[in-house]
């Protein structure tokens, strides 16, 4: 599928800023299944410094620093990029706790990296006791992936008001509700829990206005799912808020451990005083005239 994708950060302050330097996670990656065009940045006001660099998961970091007195920031991103469908899944998978034995010995630093605890996640009992419905002994992998996913969106109710980011797992297990980024770090916390790798992706999915209703303009969303291994065929992409794979509907743009690795925008300034944050997305399918 081909996208337009339009992300527009807007921060608001109460008091002058007189310096800031940024981080932003705002540029699409390219993945197997995602190819990207050059994005169009539009920084205001100006930054007096602006750089790309990739960070140790291959994300577009984008930095900039301004020196300017300012009391508002705008960060739009534009991007075409082109999708692809995702691979058949596997007819046979191994037993999951035979792929949970060989990563205990696999000596790839991304395997262990998103095997082990992370700033949003903790492996815990709780967390694997809630997987052991679905890693039930000799299943395979992919089935019992696939169970989890569809336990989180069966089980949990998606309220906005329920989270923040400082909400923890336990919080989210005992009430069954949260938000996208709370079942995605469900989700990897129970896979990490009973010894399986998964890492967080962020990205965005495209929504549709009630029948009869025009589309409107920054009402799409940004999103999070998560991916786990699956040995011999690669990361199975799970959306468990929404029960599906995430799939070509899905575009991508960063992943890591959890939420506080591939956070949109984040950085340190002077100043400012109490802030207000907009945000506006847009994911347009561009169809072949």
């Amino acid at each position: 599928m081909n996208y337009t994708l339009r992300h527009t950060t807007r921060y608001h302050y109460s008091a002058p800023v007189t310096l800031c330097h940024s981080e932003a996670r705002v540029l699409p990656r390219e993945t197997l299944h995602q190819e990207c065009s050059v994005s169009e940045l539009a920084i205001s006001p100006l930054p007096r410094v602006q750089a790309e660099r990739r960070d140790v998961f291959g994300n577009r970091v984008l930095y900039f620093a301004m020196e300017d007195v300012h009391q508002s920031l705008d960060v739009t991103v534009i991007t075409q990029l082109n999708t692809q469908p995702l691979a058949p899944l596997p007819a046979f998978s191994p037993a999951w706790e035979n792929v949970a034995e060989k990563l205990n010995s696999d000596s790839r630093f991304d395997m262990q990296l998103y095997r082990l605890d992370s700033p949003f996640i903790r492996r815990n009992d709780e967390l694997a006791a809630f997987a052991r419905s679905c890693f039930t002994p000799g299943r395979p992998l992919v089935e019992s992936a696939l169970a989890l996913n569809q336990l989180i969106y069966d089980t949990f109710e998606y309220d906005p008001s329920f989270t923040t980011l400082a909400t923890p797992l336990s919080d989210v297990l005992a009430n069954r509700r949260g938000v996208c980024q709370d079942f995605a770090h469900l989700a990897i916390g129970a896979l990490r829990s009973v010894g399986l790798a998964a890492r967080y992706v962020s990205g965005y999915l495209e929504t549709q206005p009630p029948p009869g209703q025009p589309r409107l303009v920054g009402a799409d969303a940004s999103h999070a799912w998560l991916a786990t291994w699956i040995p011999d065929w690669g990361w199975l992409a799970l959306d468990p808020t929404n029960g599906t794979i995430a799939g070509e509907q899905h575009p991508v743009l960063a992943w890591g451990r959890d939420y506080a690795d591939v956070a949109p925008l984040k950085g340190v300034m002077n100043g400012g005083g109490e802030h207000q944050l907009e945000v506006e997305v847009d994911v347009m399918p561009v169809t072949a005239e």
